[in-house]
């Protein structure tokens, strides 16, 4: 089994989705005049404001739910598994991704917001599969995509996640993976079984308060060996560029790996942020596709790096060659995953850091299958609106719960494997729609920057900006219309064919 995933996952990721990411965030940052460096007090304000409705959640409830899938066991595991195979300098190419990927994150967030539409039981839903539709008319592209975040999203991440709440909880407690996936099933249960709603008001509460409890003990750690942070920094800037001895020679598995990980981990481009972006009660696409550029930084700059700089400056990691010899030996016998975490707290904190680790684990990880089951359910939405077959979200429910129990009992390498190949497809059928459909959120955000240069709030109306097929906006519910200046942006034609 490992064998064969292994095999799938050598072409999906393959050098050409590696450089696709990073380059689709470049091209996009240029684009959108590098917004992530522009806007960031912006989204800072965005972040705190508009409200929930019947319909929909607040900005900052969608931006939790967004932030439970960005940070999960990506950030502590995914890590550590980043360094091991692609050495310190993998920690830089997860930076480049985040900050590149933060206009990715605008602009799949946005058309998501502009392709929304309301479901049959009055909630709003949205994402890739809706846009490629409406904004592409490729109705069986949208299927394609729908289709595999299902099997994704509800099958194959779940289980990473699970495998490493039942690894950090087994190292810290010595409870058995079975009773660890047991105890998930049941509090998964009693939260997915209570819809949209409830899943937003659980994450709304935990997500701030694990990732500031995380970074607090993350900084706690820094402080106390202040002296060798910039040793840190060297080392990891120097081996992303093959400049430090022992580590030239696997450069590109540090550019492999830390892409590969830092999609994984803030999953701009993947698909799956705009799934709760489109959730979200605004008055214009552009301020929730902001708010989700934001939740990169958070995810990557701040959670992924408090962990990189624990484990590095405390020195409790691995690095191995491409051949399998051990470039670096901290932690013989210790594989890659939350332990190297626990070590390195245990190790400025002894008697803490393996349970504070395996605590944070827990929440970061549940939080993230919740996001998964979200995302999951918006898609089996969208194949509902053609077939109308209301059981299948219930055997969404059990597959996913199925998925927790089987990711958590079997071995890391198998449960990232597959989770792997659940990223890698989404991120390829999105960053294509994505780049096929640019024009009406680049136009969004200059029509946003029109408004507020004109001191108004801004509101979206899509007939004025000539974008089609943006059915929801067009009702006429959130327009207000208001004075603007010509701002020289030409009507966008995006035809459904």
């Amino acid at each position: 089994m490992s064998e064969l995933v292994n095999a799938i996952n050598g072409y999906i990721w393959s050098l050409p989705l590696i450089y696709l990411c990073l380059g689709v965030g470049l091209y996009f940052s240029i684009r959108t005049r590098f917004l992530q460096v522009r806007h960031v007090k912006e989204m800072v304000r965005l972040m705190f404001k508009g409200e929930s409705s019947p319909g929909g959640i607040s900005s900052f409830q969608a931006l939790t739910l967004s932030l439970s899938g960005r940070v999960g066991t990506g950030n502590i595991a995914g890590v550590a598994t980043a360094i091991t195979f692609g050495g310190p300098g993998a920690v830089f190419w997860m930076w480049m991704v985040a900050f590149l990927g933060a206009g990715t994150a605008f602009v799949e967030s946005t058309l998501a917001q502009i392709y929304k539409e309301k479901d049959d039981s009055g909630l709003y839903r949205g994402g890739p599969a809706y846009y490629i539709e409406k904004g592409l008319g490729m109705g069986w592209y949208a299927w394609i995509f729908a289709f595999a975040t299902v099997i994704g999203c509800g099958l194959l991440l779940p289980g990473v996640q699970a495998n490493s709440i039942a690894s950090g909880i087994e190292n810290a407690f010595g409870i058995p993976a079975s009773v660890s996936a047991a105890v998930v099933v049941v509090m998964l249960g009693l939260i997915i079984f209570g819809g949209v709603k409830r899943i937003a008001h659980f994450t709304q509460v935990v997500v701030p308060f694990m990732a500031l409890g995380y970074i607090l003990v993350a900084f706690v750690i820094i402080a106390l060996n202040v002296e060798l942070v910039p040793e840190v920094i060297s080392l990891i800037v120097g081996s992303a560029f093959g400049m430090k001895a022992g580590f030239g020679a696997i450069l590109g598995l540090a550019i492999e790996w830390g892409v590969k990980r830092g999609i994984y981990s803030n999953e701009a481009g993947q698909g799956t942020g705009p799934h709760p972006a489109a959730a979200a009660e605004v008055s214009h696409p552009a301020k929730q596709g902001l708010v989700q550029s934001f939740s990169v930084y958070v995810d990557t700059l701040f959670v992924c790096s408090a962990t990189a700089f624990m484990v590095i400056i405390t020195g409790t990691y691995n690095v191995m060659g491409k051949t399998g010899e051990a470039l670096v030996e901290n932690l013989p016998g210790v594989a890659a995953g939350p332990g190297y975490t626990q070590a390195a707290v245990e190790s400025i904190m002894p008697g803490f850091g393996s349970v504070f680790v395996a605590i944070a684990l827990f929440f970061f990880a549940f939080t993230t299958i919740l996001a998964y089951y979200y995302i999951a359910e918006t898609n089996v939405a969208y194949i509902n609106r053609k077939i109308h077959r209301p059981w299948l979200v219930f055997a969404l429910k059990i597959a996913l719960m199925a998925s927790v129990v089987y990711g958590a009992v079997k071995t890391a390498d198998l449960a990232w494997g597959l989770g792997d190949i659940g990223v890698g497809l989404m991120a390829w059928l999105n960053i294509v729609a994505i780049l096929l459909l640019q024009k009406p959120a680049l136009v969004a955000l200059k029509d946003y920057e029109a408004q507020k240069a004109q001191g108004l709030d801004p509101q979206f109306d899509p007939a004025k900006l000539g974008i089609k097929n943006a059915d929801f906006w067009n009702k006429g519910k959130h327009v207000q219309p208001q004075p603007q200046a010509d701002d020289g942006i030409a009507p966008v034609q995006v035809e459904r064919s």
